[in-house]
């Protein structure tokens, strides 16, 4: 009798402990953030979504749990910053029917992450985002007109093929003065972000830091190490904000902890 309860109370245990793990890798949320400063009157209220670190992961048949929580945001634009496709289960076509939903809810804006160098499907990447009339800022800049006024996007390529971002960066925001919005795959660069004087940062790559403790936060994240400084929300360095999403997808590590997937959602405040 104390067998077959001790066997049950294991099996309850065991069934509790899956649906928690189940729930927090695949229970999305959505973190919202306000920006101020710098905003010009007609992006007052202008919302920026952000998608980082899907690395392949399905949420639904053909995304469908995700595209609703994205739809329900209301974006007046979208932000892919890098790693759509995973290298250890690269799917193209799967990342790029994604991309087609989304840019029926908002104007798609993207950079690359190393997962999509590492995987060798880049060129094929580019190819499809480009067919489906997705912005690509790898290393260049997008102006956003709204009523006279504009704020301008700008977008680095990952710092894996691109060595010289420092000065490249530096090329971009050289005759920028208005409101600049940086999408870049690293957080761990937020030095160099915030001395070009970039605004406003969108990144990704550090998951969460996969596993989140409390009071202490992230564990681990990729060019960080243990214990990294940023894997998640709002940071500021003087004038420069930069926001870390922690990102959707998992890769070599399977699991999240207290770090469930998240989407991203920056208004703009005039």
């Amino acid at each position: 009798e104390d067998m077959k309860k001790r066997a049950m109370k294991s099996i309850g245990i065991g069934v509790a402990l899956g649906i928690f793990f189940y729930w927090q890798n695949n229970g999305l949320t959505l973190t919202e953030w306000v920006y101020e400063g710098g905003i010009p009157d007609a992006f007052d209220g202008y919302r920026i979504l952000q998608v980082a670190d899907l690395q392949n992961k399905v949420f639904g048949r053909e995304q469908a749990r995700l595209l609703q929580k994205m739809e329900d945001a209301e974006p007046d634009c979208i932000v892919i910053t890098g790693d759509l496709l995973d290298r250890n289960r690269t799917d193209v076509e799967g990342a790029l029917q994604f991309v087609r939903a989304a840019k029926k809810i908002a104007p798609v804006y993207f950079v690359s992450g190393n997962h999509e160098h590492q995987s060798g499907e880049w060129h094929t990447l580019e190819e499809g985002l480009l067919r489906e009339n997705v912005t690509i800022l790898n290393n260049g800049k997008s102006v956003i007109a709204r009523e006279g006024d504009t704020i301008t996007l700008l977008g680095l390529a990952d710092k894996r093929v691109n060595p010289c971002y420092e000065e490249v960066l530096h090329t971009l925001m050289a005759e920028e003065d208005g409101m600049t919005i940086l999408l870049s795959h690293r957080p761990e660069l937020f030095e160099t972000y915030a001395a070009e004087g970039v605004k406003l940062a969108f990144t990704g790559h550090a998951h969460g830091g996969q596993i989140r403790l409390p009071g202490i936060g992230g564990i681990f994240a990729p060019n960080q190490g243990f214990f990294p400084q940023y894997t998640a929300g709002m940071h500021w360095k003087g004038d420069s904000a930069m926001v870390v999403s922690r990102g959707l997808g998992n890769s070599v590590f399977p699991i999240r902890f207290c770090n469930r997937p998240e989407l991203v959602l920056v208004t703009l405040k005039a």
